[in-house]
């Protein structure tokens, strides 16, 4: 990752437009390379899996990476899961025209080959720590998923099981093997 050292709101990120990946940690403004092709096949997998399912019964949405969260401000927190889910009752109202105010349902993160172990706990602690309900972490280094709860230990689905998360989307499934499949 590279940084910029001046102080950044996401108020001003908006109006600067399209700059390049990019989050906001507290008011530094981070700048993030282009995922690789594996990273995004995994990623559009889930989101599309996981898209149909919330469609079909009419649960809320989902969203593609890049979309910003602003979970805290002054300095500004914004961040940006690879996958995410908001529950219907939440977008009730619409959605808003700029970065999503607060965690979504389901934060959804790819490990990438270059991620320290100590980064992907740090976003997955960020997410918790801001409301989100469920973080999946999908590490096509070891075709394995983790579903992350507050207060509960890790679950780990490998490739020959099937990923459920019960307690955030109750009856949805996806088979292990599906994501991480290689054409």
């Amino acid at each position: 990752m590279t940084t910029a050292t001046a102080q950044v709101t996401a108020a001003e990120l908006w109006k600067m437009k399209d700059i390049g990946r990019c989050e906001i940690l507290y008011g530094e403004l981070i700048m993030m390379s282009p995922a690789g092709a594996e990273h995004g096949v995994v990623a559009a997998r889930i989101a599309r899996l996981l898209g149909d399912f919330v469609e079909r019964h009419d649960l809320g949405i989902v969203l593609a990476a890049e979309t910003g969260f602003l979970l805290e401000q002054k300095p500004d927190l914004l961040v940006a899961p690879d996958v995410s889910f908001i529950r219907q009752a939440r977008i009730a109202k619409g959605l808003p025209k700029g970065f999503f105010k607060g965690a979504p349902d389901i934060a959804v993160e790819v490990v990438s080959p270059g991620d320290t172990r100590r980064e992907v706990a740090e976003k997955v602690n960020v997410w918790l720590a801001h409301g989100t309900s469920s973080v999946w972490v999908a590490d096509p280094a070891t075709m394995t998923i983790l579903l992350h709860r507050t207060g509960q230990r890790a679950c780990r689905f490998a490739v020959g099981k099937e990923f459920v998360d019960e307690s955030t989307l109750p009856g949805f499934s996806m088979p292990v093997a599906r994501v991480f499949m290689t054409p």
